[in-house]
């Protein structure tokens, strides 16, 4: 059994429980679900825009603890201060730490750029709660869902006005996705099953994805110098977790490494 094999079984009880006892109706009615959504494809897009989506991520099941220290304030004033082009958040507990309560509190500070839940989606009541606690965008894991879930969640996800970052690691999870026009794809370097970091995995899909859609590479990337190399790739977003919160201050570890980007 896989690390991501084990989240997903994980997951579904974990699901399960908190649909019995949370309507969806309770969601629809919180604060957050009526708000207009910030635009990642927009952030990224935008001239200037540094295309950097920071995360929060206290640990993983590869490294441990990263930094259970850097408070989300903290980190999400320094990311805004450094200008990142978008947030992005771990709700999950049990294997990354994180909380949905970490999103929100993100949320409340952070009023002017997008904020990714990233998780592991399994079902279409946490794209609900996502929009309830304040996501703009939603992640989408091709090697854990069909075919067809990648659509529905999609649509789902649209319906209720967020963005989708649909994440693949091949060729296989590509050819799930169908219609990838005007998509938002993120190339994962980090193999899900062995927790492997390939940076070269981004490039070499690269080709593969059409020019219509915003190519996102995810994890893996420590030096400004990666940056200028994935962007002739015609890469626009890049996700970094990992390299920001292993500082002591993530926030101005992220102002030093945007500032070295060419």
């Amino acid at each position: 059994m896989t690390i991501l094999d084990k989240i997903i079984a994980f997951k579904k009880k974990e699901i399960a429980k908190i649909k019995a006892e949370v309507p969806i109706k309770k969601l629809v009615e919180s604060p957050s679900f009526g708000r207009t959504t910030f635009s990642l494809k927009k952030s990224l897009l935008e001239v200037g825009s540094t295309g950097i989506i920071a995360e929060y991520k206290r640990q993983s099941p590869s490294k441990g603890i990263i930094n259970d220290t850097a408070t989300i304030a903290e980190v999400t004033n320094g990311y805004l201060d450094a200008n990142v082009a978008a947030q992005s958040i771990l709700t999950d507990t049990s294997f990354f730490g994180g909380t949905m309560a970490d999103l929100m509190e993100a949320r409340v500070i952070n009023k002017q750029k997008p904020i990714l839940r990233k998780d592991f989606i399994i079902d279409g009541f946490q794209i609900v709660e996502a929009k309830a606690i304040g996501a703009d965008v939603i992640l989408l894991i091709a090697a854990c869902l069909t075919s067809e879930e990648l659509k529905n969640y999609g649509n789902l996800a649209i319906d209720l006005g967020m963005e989708v970052l649909y994440e693949i690691h091949n060729q296989q999870d590509l050819d799930k996705i169908n219609d990838l026009d005007n998509k938002i794809i993120g190339i994962n370097n980090r193999n899900l099953n062995t927790f492997e970091v390939d940076v070269e995995n981004s490039i070499k899909l690269a080709s593969q994805i059409p020019d219509t859609c915003i190519k996102v590479s995810e994890s893996g990337i420590s030096d400004p110098k990666i940056i200028t190399g994935l962007k002739e790739y015609g890469f626009q977003g890049f996700l970094i977790g990992e390299n920001f919160m292993k500082a002591e201050n993530p926030g101005e570890a992220c102002q030093e490494f945007i500032g070295q980007i060419r």
